[in-house]
């Protein structure tokens, strides 16, 4: 089984988006991802980070996932508590429902304090995005 913390951060929302993935198998940390996505809002970013993680864990070949957020709302929305209202969150949702088939997914809340390694590294892919963006102004 694999637990996954997941993050997305937006620098303005909208603005340049970073997604961050730390992979946990028994406990030994055997992947860290950080990636720029491009402009988007925080919402997108976050559901965008458990697709990679969802991705991930599928080219692994696990059959087991843990996956923790600090999204409330997203982590309620996957749980199937909220409803997607947001027309840009729906095909998101429906990806992350289709990447769990034939996988046994627990999606979980945590706080924001216990997901530091994620959030540095989503933040640290949106400032990428950032950089890029402020070399093309110049």
């Amino acid at each position: 089984m694999l637990i996954i913390y997941t993050d997305g951060a937006s620098l303005g929302n909208p603005g340049p988006m970073g997604i961050g993935i730390v992979i946990y198998r028994e406990g030994i940390c055997v992947e860290e991802l950080s990636e720029y996505l491009g402009n988007g809002t925080n919402n997108i970013a976050e559901y965008t980070a458990v697709i990679k993680a969802l991705e991930t864990a599928h080219q692994m070949g696990e059959r087991e996932v843990h996956i923790k957020s600090d999204s409330q709302l997203v982590i309620r929305q996957l749980n199937n508590e909220y409803k997607v209202k947001d027309l840009k969150l729906k095909p998101l949702k429906k990806r992350i429902d289709e990447l769990c088939k034939g996988l046994k997914v627990h999606f979980e809340h945590i706080p924001r304090e216990k997901n530091n390694e994620a959030d540095e590294l989503s933040k640290e892919g949106a400032k990428r995005g950032k950089r890029n963006e402020n070399q093309t102004k110049l």
